[in-house]
Order: C-alpha cells, then structure tokens, then sequence
C-alpha cells in the first residue's frame, strides 16, 4: 500500500502537464472531451487512432494543434484512388550528381501523421502504413529506418459516402488502439464556434511542452499499477466477445461472426493506463476499463448478417458484455 502511495503521489506531479496541454486545446477546439482524451491516450501510450465522423468536427484542427503545443512534426497525408505506398513512405530516386541512389523520404517520416479518409485509397497503400504502425519503422530499398518517438497515426474515415470507397482489411484495422465515433457538437458549443471563426482573429496555441516530457510520459504510464484483478476483468472482457454463451449471453451467439483479438486485451490494459495517467493516477480502475473499452473494441467484432438484419451493433454488444462480466 505505501508502493501505491508513493506511485501515486509521483504520477500525480509528472502528470500536471497534461491539464496544461488539454487546457490549451480547449483555447481552439469548442467541446470534443472525448476526442481530445484519445488523442492524450494515444500519445501516452504509443497507439494509433481511428476517427469516425462527418466532415468539420476539427479532427485536423486537433492533430495539428497537438503538435504544435508539444513542439513535434506533423505531416497530412489526403488519401485518394491515385496514391501509391511511395507517396506514403518514400523512394529511392537516382542523383546524377553523385551517381547513385539515395533515399527521398516519404510525409510517414513525422511524429504525428495524419491519414485523411484513409478509405479513399486501395489497399496496397493502407498497407503501407502497416510497417510504420506496427513496427515504428520503415524499409525502404534494402535500408531500415526507425521512426521518431513519439509516432502516432490518425486516421480518418466518413461515415456517410461508401462510393468509391476501399474498407481497411481486419489486419489493418486491428492496428489501430482506439476506433473513436465523435458526434455534432451542442447547441451552445456550436454558436461558440461561430463565433471563433468569425472573429477578426482565431486563437494560436503555444509550444508549452517538449518532446522529451512527453517520451518520459510514457515510461511513467507504464508504471501505473495494474491489479492481477483488472488484468482477469480486462480477459473477461475479451473472451464474452468470443464465447459469449459462457458469460450467460447466448442471444449473441449468432451475432457475433469474430471476437476480439489478443491485441484488444493489449490495448485495453495500455488504454487504461494511459487514462488513470490522465486522471493523476498511479493505480487502474475498474471504471478506467469501462470508460475505455467501447472505443478499444468496436473495430475488433465483428458482426454477422443477422446482427446486421436486426440493427445490432457492435457497440450494442459491448454494452451487453460489459453488464454481463463481474466488475472487481
């Protein structure tokens, strides 16, 4: 118990940073709570994020805006039918000057990169991303190239239009930590907006922090005590989604197609982590897991026809799998 203290009383002075980081986004992004915790989470704990959501909810406006307050470069990648994987990571190109090949280095090559409707462009080129995500590195020729620490890839897809559209395969999307669906913002929030954009200036954010606390950052999340509890309520979590019937939920039986895989156990102990650091904390919570875990799971079931037939979601199964596991 006197660990935990300690633990405590440490996470709580290495993380006040992140009020100062959080409260300079709010200067420039009216609401989106959740989204920006993502971003906090990703970043914090090395994962990469899927956003979901109609066009103008500042999904750019808040990478961008994250790296500028943490000094980091930041690089957009729009994703269209005619992309191809060099214009992504880079090529060899031949210099007549010196008579050999040399390496021009693709927009991958960043801390923060952003994949604008990821789903715009044929797969060859999603899985291009596949190496830098997963690996946080980059071949290119016969030569390796680490990534700058930290990496992170978000990734956007609308919802709305499915023409001329190539869905990410399970494999890629299993990459991501977190699927985030965000939403309209409210009524007073959107007058806010109005009224920010049409001022005669918009507000700037400010380098506060360096990369190098934000690297630190992380070692000290992984620190964040995790009880063999949570771990055994996190694995309950993972396996309802798999064998539903013997967490009494038959009814989804034949809802679901595929549970989640191993990574969504990963990802949910790292996610909760990275969340009880956000709320100055050195121990999870079971409420950690729960507030997480829709966004870690809901790209990793999948659905079969019926479920689709009868307007089931995954989301819908989650929350069936999260009031049927006994929380510790």
């Amino acid at each position: 118990m006197a660990d935990i203290r300690e633990l405590n009383e440490k996470i709580k002075q290495e993380s006040v940073f992140i009020d100062t980081v959080s409260n300079e986004m709010k200067r420039v992004i009216v609401g989106q709570n959740h989204m920006l915790n993502s971003l906090l989470i990703g970043l914090l704990s090395g994962g990469h994020i899927l956003l979901e959501g109609v066009p103008g909810l500042a999904k750019t406006l808040a990478i961008t805006s994250l790296s500028k307050i943490i000094n980091a470069k930041f690089n957009r990648i729009q994703f269209t039918p005619d992309l191809l994987p060099a214009d992504l990571i880079g090529t060899m190109i031949y210099s007549h000057k010196t008579e050999e090949f040399i390496t021009k280095k693709g927009p991958v090559f960043s801390n923060f990169v952003l994949a604008d409707e990821i789903n715009r462009s044929p797969a060859k080129v999603q899985s291009a991303l596949l190496e830098a995500m997963q690996e946080k590195q980059i071949t290119i020729g016969e030569k390796t190239y680490i990534l700058d620490n930290p990496f992170l890839v978000l990734a956007t897809q609308n919802p709305i239009e499915q023409e001329g559209t190539y869905p990410l395969p399970e494999a890629q999307v299993d990459r991501f930590m977190l699927k985030v669906i965000i939403d309209y913002p409210k009524k007073s929030e959107e007058q806010l907006i109005i009224r920010q954009n049409i001022s005669k200036t918009f507000p700037e954010v400010n380098t506060l922090v360096a990369k190098e606390d934000i690297i630190k950052a992380k070692d000290l999340v992984k620190e964040v005590y995790l009880d063999e509890k949570i771990e055994k309520y996190i694995v309950d979590i993972v396996f309802a989604s798999r064998y539903p019937e013997d967490y009494g939920l038959s009814e989804f039986k034949g809802l679901i197609s595929f549970g989640a895989s191993p990574r969504a156990g990963i990802n949910m102990a790292l996610a909760a982590k990275a969340y009880a650091f956000i709320q100055h904390r050195g121990a999870v919570f079971p409420e950690d897991v729960r507030s997480i875990c829709k966004d870690v799971m809901r790209h990793r079931i999948g659905l079969t026809y019926e479920a689709e037939a009868e307007n089931i979601t995954s989301e819908n199964i989650i929350t069936g799998i999260l009031n049927a596991v006994e929380v510790p």
